[in-house]
């Protein structure tokens, strides 16, 4: 299969406007399992020949693939298709090379933002891109583009790192919100559910940036963060136990938590 997805990104460089192509998730990692997917980035400037990435990819599959184009699966996600290639799974997914320098540009300057995306409960965090790259193995690179990217972004920036560390506040903010409706009879347990969620999603952003370690998404995130030095040992068992219990209790043990964290956040 290596040898496969090795001529698969070698010709993908070759469709109009693919400028690289590398290999994420666990695989590059070096975590992954024998039934783990390929995820493939694609690295892309201007305008993407779509009508070329269905080709190859319905030549990969031996049948019919929907490529989705640029922004045809989100704004921050942007798009990609879904491949069953010699029995293994292989996700393409694209990324705009510009944008994404352009967001490394601004973490950099310890500028982040968040946006809606399926897929993504606690919302897109635009570090994931510069931090995708970090992690990844280049595959193909014609212009050594996204290789010297990588090299930039290894090093995890610290004016990100602060204020990543920094709002770490919206944390005790939404267990405060919690509060008020685990007082309220009968509690509002999807309001309750989703301030615990935020505000353990926020300190978790807070832990991986304290620790200079990027964070691309939530699944995955919290066994990571437990895992930190200075960490609670119960840290995850903490945090399941409060969005288990949704109650009164369950919050105050949420709010200890995160006041608990943060002040190791130093």
């Amino acid at each position: 299969m290596n040898n496969t997805i090795e001529d698969m990104a070698a010709r993908l460089t070759r469709v109009r406007g693919v400028r690289a192509v590398a290999l994420g998730g666990s695989r590059a990692r070096g975590a992954h399992r024998p039934d783990s997917d390929w995820d493939l980035g694609l690295y892309y400037r201007g305008n993407v020949d779509v009508a070329a990435l269905t080709a190859l990819a319905s030549e990969a599959t031996g049948g019919p693939v929907d490529v989705a184009g640029p922004g045809g699966w989100g704004p921050w996600v942007d798009g990609g298709a879904w491949l069953s290639v010699n029995g293994a799974q292989v996700d393409w997914i694209l990324r705009d090379l510009n944008r994404v320098e352009r967001v490394w540009a601004e973490c950099l300057a310890g500028r982040f933002e968040t946006g809606m995306q399926p897929g993504h409960p606690l919302g897109f965090w635009s570090p994931a891109y510069p931090g995708e790259v970090a992690l990844c193995r280049v595959l193909a690179d014609p212009a050594g583009e996204l290789t010297k990217l990588r090299q930039q972004t290894r090093k995890y920036p610290e004016p990100l790192r602060r204020a990543l560390v920094d709002v770490a506040w919206e944390a005790e903010f939404s267990v405060a919100a919690a509060a008020k409706s685990a007082r309220a009879c009968p509690a509002d347990a999807l309001h309750v559910s989703l301030c615990l969620s935020r505000a353990f999603g926020v300190l978790v952003q807070a832990l991986h940036a304290h620790h200079r370690v990027w964070c691309l998404n939530e699944k995955g995130a919290l066994a990571a963060a437990a895992a930190f030095p200075g960490v609670p040992a119960d840290f995850a068992a903490r945090v399941s136990s409060a969005l288990a219990g949704l109650d009164a209790a369950a919050v105050e043990s949420a709010g200890e938590l995160v006041r608990e964290v943060r002040a190791r956040l130093v």
